[in-house]
């Protein structure tokens, strides 16, 4: 009966599984369906399609790439902030009923 569960199989590049990875998902999605659209009015609009279709690899990678970089970006930044607000609630939980729980208070005031 437990054996009937289906199991996940994941997508493991280079010893790393791909749907941990953050931004990875998001990245390739937008790379994907921007590159088919743009390829496509590309081939809509000129009917040539070698020429459409190096314009729709290109920008899926440049989509892909872009995304990528922001998104990244973004993780970083909330990264960050997620580390100093816990060494702060490090320090608090620390600090707290203590002379210096007191000062602290006193210069953010």
């Amino acid at each position: 009966m437990l054996n009937c569960l289906p199991t996940l199989t994941s997508f493991i590049i280079f010893g790393r599984d791909v749907a941990k990875i953050p931004c990875f998902r998001n990245s390739f999605l937008y790379g994907i369906s921007g590159g088919i659209g743009i390829g496509l009015l590309t081939f809509l609009g000129t009917s040539r399609t070698h020429l459409s279709t190096h314009v729709g690899f290109g920008s899926f990678f440049c989509g892909t790439i872009a995304y990528w970089m922001a998104c990244r970006y973004q993780w970083s930044a909330r990264r960050f902030e997620q580390q100093q607000l816990r060494e702060a609630m490090r320090r608090q939980a620390m600090y707290e009923g203590t002379e210096k729980e007191r000062e602290l208070d006193l210069k953010s005031a």
